[in-house]
């Protein structure tokens, strides 16, 4: 497990990098709560998207009147836990038992979701060109689901199930392709970051758990580093 005091001081300097250098001190109390984000085996990047998502809802008030103190992000980090948690399928915290699961917040309208995701691909698109052939999915991926999206709007029952099964199929395939398009170097450096991911939950996952957890946190990184939404839908 990482000690406790090292992920406090990382979680520091980021918080000072998003502060534009203004150094807020982890102490007392804060130092406390972030230990204990540790200790449940928060992974770093998964805590610093949350004070990411912290800090972009504080700037957008207005201009910056003091900086953020890390006792704000604690929500969003949170929250940011319990969405890599399911993604990975993980449910055990490395020496507490059972992370208590969060109320889940209000889910986004299935037609709305497909939107929001035809507007990502987009957007990676207009990155490529990639290697691979992710480009060609993706286009593939914009063109099926843009002749979802009005379907889902009044989609039920046994329809709607099967619309939830075709996301998942195409979330499939563009996770496919977005693995080819990574250069061998980058995979090997996100394939050791899913291990260290995993590394405090280790211990208490039987070994094909496990594979299949660090399988999906390789995934995910994957899906970070190319900035690739989800398309299937949670439900």
């Amino acid at each position: 497990m990482t000690d406790p005091s090292d992920y406090a001081r990382e979680i520091e300097r980021y918080l000072c990098q998003k502060n534009e250098g203004h150094l807020v001190r982890i102490v007392g109390p804060a130092f406390e709560q972030v230990c204990g984000w540790a200790v449940q085996g928060v992974p770093l990047k998964v805590a610093f998207r949350g004070i990411d998502r912290c800090c972009q809802r504080y700037y957008a008030k207005g201009p910056r009147r003091r900086p953020v103190r890390i006792e704000f992000c604690e929500a969003d980090i949170l929250e940011q836990f319990d969405d890599w948690r399911r993604a990975v399928g993980v449910t055990v915290a490395a020496g507490a038992g059972e992370v208590p699961e969060e109320p889940k917040a209000r889910k986004t309208p299935l037609a709305s979701h497909i939107e929001r995701v035809v507007a990502r691909l987009v957007s990676v698109r207009g990155r490529g060109p990639h290697p691979g052939g992710l480009d060609e999915v993706v286009d593939g991926v914009v063109r099926e689901l843009e002749g979802l999206t009005d379907e889902a709007r009044n989609a039920r029952g046994d329809r709607r199930t099967a619309l939830f099964d075709r996301l998942e199929g195409l979330d499939a395939s563009l996770i496919e392709a977005a693995r080819k398009a990574v250069d061998e170097p980058t995979t090997a450096s996100l394939r050791a970051e899913a291990d260290a991911e995993l590394a405090p939950f280790g211990a208490r996952l039987p070994p094909d758990a496990r594979s299949q957890a660090v399988a999906a946190a390789f995934d995910r990184l994957v899906r970070d580093f190319l900035g690739l939404p989800r398309v299937r839908y949670e439900q």
